[in-house]
């Protein structure tokens, strides 16, 4: 027999069972609770024929014919109850149906234990001492929301000790869904890196209220005016951070830092014998790009002699006095990767300014302070900068950490946003592996699995993707490797096939099981926006709704604060136009 006949014949099979099980159900609660009306009345118990005449009857005529000289108000009214309870009933059903399995194979509540309220309150208190003797501990404090069970909920949440990698597709939830509810809710100090003033202009009002904002905005993404500035060659102090910050500035202008070939990686050793050389002798930015402007300036590797490095110096002279043409070719890749320094604006908010405070990332992860890093991306951005102090900034955390016992209490929050376009830490995989044991908080929010393979190699993103503990995977991704790889990890389930066979003698019908993908690639892909796919170390995956901040119950105070903020960025971006073209006006 054709396979669509066999279809058709299932779904006729399939509706005419569905219809008279319903029909069956509502009789019975018609015969049942009639009855029940009469008896509590006084009439007895009197039922009527359990027949399809009796209930047509019923219908057509009224409850007397079949309860005669009984109050129809009675029989009605009794009847009106028990459909009530009968729908309590399956709702009951049904709920305690969703705490097992899901029914199509993802996880369901009795799977997601770790996750729901009760056990995310027990592990805060394992992991924060603040909240050991805390009678009821506040949601947030439980843990980072997720989002809710779909369907129906209730709400999941990570625990501070899980780091995060969230992948969707533009205009797929990242910001709405996942950034600034994550900066809202944050017990801690905050660090925010994003490309765009979204996240800023909604959070930055209601974070100036938990503590001090700092913006670090040196090409004017949300027309701050500078604040602050931030001593970046006072963390060059040692070979390592000095290494650590020419890395920055190298992976901003290398597309794939996994892969460095000889210019880049000389460059990288220039630069940071050349950061070292002006961090101990207190030199300024202004005579580092001297320095590389001028390969046969002596300065910094006498410096560095002085300093007592001879071995970094006499490597630095080595550059100097090789071949011309491969000296100029190492210092000319160096002046690209720090080419940003060169525009005064982004210099000036890492040069020391006695008339403006310093953010100092020791003191910032202490407390409840905010730490915005924009900038574009693309060539000439301040991508270099603003990954180097990110990454000072968690490593801090880490220190802090370690004197307060093993974890920040309260957690840090660190959402890199754009981190593949303005925050490329090279190694951020492997810090990955143990700053959530330090009570950093980090999420990574990615466009795509293939963006990130991109920053950090192949290898460095499958580092990245096993050792982040919760992985939230939403909608718009459109690599077909990739969501073939999900589908499979997602798993299979067992589906029930009927087949029917006809002959001379008759029909008969059989049933089997079949394994089928539990979410197969297509629909992997086509996830609406708004949800997204769980995958939580040790748990089946699971379906989740996000939670964005416009639909919490305190979302009109922020989303005025939100519209008095888009004003003000306006306002400053007309005025700065204004006076860079006056003659345009």
């Amino acid at each position: 027999m054709a396979q669509g006949a066999r279809g058709g014949d299932e779904q006729v099979t399939l509706a005419v069972t569905v219809l008279a099980g319903s029909v069956l159900a509502l009789c019975g609660v018609v015969w049942f609770g009639g009855t029940l009306g009469v008896a509590v009345a006084g009439g007895g118990w009197r039922p009527p024929p359990f027949r399809l005449s009796t209930f047509f009857e019923i219908v057509s005529v009224g409850p007397s014919t079949a309860w005669p000289r009984s109050p129809a108000a009675a029989v009605v009214g009794t009847v009106a109850v028990t459909l009530v309870l009968a729908a309590i009933v399956v709702l009951v059903v049904r709920r305690f149906q969703g705490r097992g399995p899901h029914r199509n194979g993802l996880a369901g509540r009795k799977e997601l234990a770790a996750l729901l309220p009760k056990e995310a309150a027990a592990k805060a208190r394992q992991l924060r001492p603040s909240l050991r003797d805390v009678t009821e501990v506040e949601p947030d404090d439980r843990g980072n929301l997720l989002g809710d069970l779909d369907p129906g909920g209730p709400e999941l949440r990570s625990s501070y000790e899980d780091v995060e990698l969230d992948l969707m597709a533009p205009r797929a939830g990242k910001s709405t869904g996942i950034a600034i509810p994550r900066v809202l809710r944050a017990r801690g100090a905050v660090l925010l890196t994003s490309n765009k003033s979204d996240v800023y202009s909604v959070t930055r009002a209601a974070r100036e209220q938990a503590g001090t904002v700092w913006t670090f905005d040196p090409q004017g993404i949300a027309h701050t005016p500078r604040l602050m500035w931030w001593d970046m060659l006072a963390e060059c102090v040692t070979i390592e951070n000095s290494r650590r910050m020419a890395g920055h500035f190298v992976a901003s202008v290398n597309d794939d830092s996994a892969k460095k070939d000889f210019w880049i990686s000389a460059a990288q050793n220039t630069l940071t014998a050349l950061f070292l050389a002006a961090s101990r002798s207190r030199s300024s930015v202004t005579d580092l790009l001297g320095w590389l402007a001028d390969p046969a300036d002596r300065a910094p590797i006498d410096l560095l002699k002085e300093v007592g490095l001879p071995a970094m110096a006499e490597q630095l002279q080595g550059t100097v006095l090789g071949a011309v043409e491969t000296r100029d070719g190492i210092y000319e890749t160096a002046r690209q990767c720090v080419s940003c320094l060169l525009d005064p604006e982004i210099a000036a908010w890492v040069t020391p300014d006695p008339g403006l405070p310093r953010f100092d990332p020791h003191q910032h992860v202490l407390g409840n302070d905010t730490l915005y890093l924009l900038s574009k991306d693309g060539g000439g951005s301040a991508a270099g900068i603003i990954a180097g102090l990110a990454d000072s900034t968690m490593r801090a955390g880490v220190v802090a950490a370690e004197r307060m016992g093993g974890r920040l209490d309260p957690p840090m929050t660190a959402v890199l946003d754009e981190a593949a376009n303005v925050c490329r830490i090279s190694d951020l995989p492997d810090l990955y592996s143990h700053l959530g044991s330090r009570g950093i908080n980090v999420v990574t929010l990615l466009q795509s699995y293939r963006q990130g393979s991109r920053v950090w190699g192949e290898a460095g993103m499958d580092a990245l993707w096993s050792a982040a503990t919760i992985k939230l995977l939403g909608a718009g991704l459109d690599d077909a490797d990739f969501v073939e790889k999900v589908s499979k990890l997602v798993g299979q389930h067992d589906v029930k096939t009927y087949s029917t066979s006809r002959s001379r003698d008759g029909s008969s019908r059989s049933m089997s099981y079949r394994q089928e993908a539990i979410m197969p690639a297509d629909k992997i892909r086509a996830l609406p926006k708004g949800t997204a796919l769980l995958l939580a170390t040790g748990v089946r995956p699971a379906l989740i709704r996000l939670r964005p901040w416009y639909k919490e119950p305190d979302a009109g105070p922020i989303s005025a604060q939100a519209k008095a903020e888009v004003q003000a960025i306006t306002e400053r971006a007309a005025q700065k136009w204004h006076e860079q073209a006056p003659d345009m006006v």
